[in-house]
């Protein structure tokens, strides 16, 4: 490999905060609030052009599974009640899960500065710096060039956890035994469906008789490898929907190369899958493409050595950990077909039989080796398997919010962050 040498350069300091969250994200948006409320200055450094991450730029459905995030119902309420002003047209049809795009972009913002929560939206993390075994911030680069944030603490928010590999926290990406992650998707959205003749099939594993033949067989046959299942959702609009059938298989989401494969595969899918619809589909006949995401959806990359790691057991056991810091997390073992559509052998769906709700501990939010630092999101420290359960947003945005209140705690007290109280995150993130 050849190599340039950069020209040594000062980096200038341009914010120190209390605070850095990277990533704005669900995640992100938890723990940037939770931080804010808590007394201490919060910045929150975003690659997109809006907060929301996978939920807005991603263009995702809706929100799914279930945690006891305050912030999640907040957002939940302030999205509904003024969607209803401009075009909250299915009440009937969707949950207030749902989600308006860019409603929700806006009221995102509202709530950050309403909190006085800083923003650097186009921003990318470039490095973190760590001076004996503490990060004291991170190397950032955007329009303006290369800057250094000093923060006191920092939470990586990233999903990829790019401030954590950075600071040198062990890890894992994929599966454990042949490293292979899940694959990635781009959602769009279309338009002139009939909602009185559609059907909206919310899983791999709902299977649907139409005219033409059962509809998950149809999608495996007729849509282009690896694309085949068919999974629709209603959204707040008139007449519209969200398609989650695009699927990108072998794609490292660390790796700006195959990132760029998988959207690729994914843009090219698109057409083949609105033909698909009109053919076959009733109520889908004259259906049309809207928009698609900006940012494509990815599963699944590393994951972290952490104090502590969740299991699969851990779930199907509904364990009850006394330092939880997120409670009532539920959601099933979504992994998507590693090698082609629909559902992994080892995913279940539609056929949970789990209800109850699982704990997630304070230590699998602190990474080994690095103070300072806590993970926030689909990055904890977790089996491939529990992964594929606690990645749904709204234990994501919980996960958030204990990382917030950890890290503010941790400011205002001079506190390490493994020497602060669980109890007294408890008391700000429970209920």
């Amino acid at each position: 490999m050849k190599y340039f040498l950069e020209e040594e350069s000062k980096i200038p300091e341009i914010f120190d905060v209390d605070v850095l969250v990277c990533g704005g994200g669900p995640a992100g948006i938890g723990a940037a609030i939770r931080a804010a409320r808590e007394g201490v200055s919060v910045m929150v450094v975003e690659s997109q052009g809006c907060l929301g991450g996978i939920a807005t730029a991603g263009m995702m459905s809706h929100w799914g599974g279930r945690s006891s995030s305050k912030v999640m119902q907040e957002i939940f309420e302030l999205t509904y009640e003024k969607a209803k002003d401009i075009g909250w047209a299915h009440e009937n049809w969707c949950g207030h899960d749902a989600i308006y795009h860019d409603i929700q972009k806006i009221i995102l913002e509202e709530m950050f500065l309403k909190e006085d929560i800083r923003v650097l939206y186009y921003t990318w993390v470039c490095k973190a710096v760590v001076e004996n075994g503490a990060i004291i911030g991170v190397i950032v680069e955007n329009k303006s060039g290369r800057g250094f944030i000093r923060a006191k603490r920092v939470v990586d928010s990233t999903g990829d956890g790019d401030v954590a590999a950075s600071a040198g926290v062990p890890y894992f990406k994929g599966r454990e035994s042949d490293g292979k992650m899940q694959p990635c998707t781009i959602m769009f959205k279309i338009g002139g469906v009939d909602y009185e003749k559609a059907v909206f099939p919310p899983s791999f594993e709902t299977t649907i008789e139409l005219p033409k033949g059962e509809i998950q067989s149809l999608g495996k046959k007729h849509l282009p490898f690896p694309a085949g299942h068919v999974l629709l959702y209603t959204q707040p609009t008139p007449n519209t929907v969200c398609c989650n059938m695009t699927n990108a298989i072998e794609i490292d989401g660390t790796d700006a190369t195959s990132l760029t494969k998988g959207v690729f595969a994914c843009h090219s899918q698109i057409i083949p899958i609105i033909k698909f619809l009109r053919e076959y589909v009733p109520g889908y006949e004259n259906c049309w493409l809207m928009s698609s995401a900006p940012l494509i959806g990815i599963r699944e990359t590393r994951h972290f050595e952490g104090v502590e790691s969740l299991s699969a057991d851990d779930i199907l056991e509904a364990k009850y950990y006394e330092n939880w810091v997120v409670r009532r997390a539920h959601f099933n073992f979504d992994v998507h077909n590693l090698t082609g559509a629909s559902l992994d052998k080892t995913g279940v769906q539609h056929e949970w039989k789990q209800e109850k709700d699982y704990t997630i501990p304070y230590g699998c939010l602190l990474p080994k080796n690095v103070e300072g630092l806590l993970l926030s999101g689909r990055n904890i420290s977790g089996s491939h398997m529990a992964h594929s359960n606690f990645r749904i947003m709204s234990v994501c945005i919980a996960l958030g919010e204990a990382a917030g209140a950890a890290a503010a705690l941790s400011v205002k007290q001079n506190k390490k962050l493994i020497d602060v109280d669980v109890k007294e995150i408890q008391n700000i993130v429970g209920e």
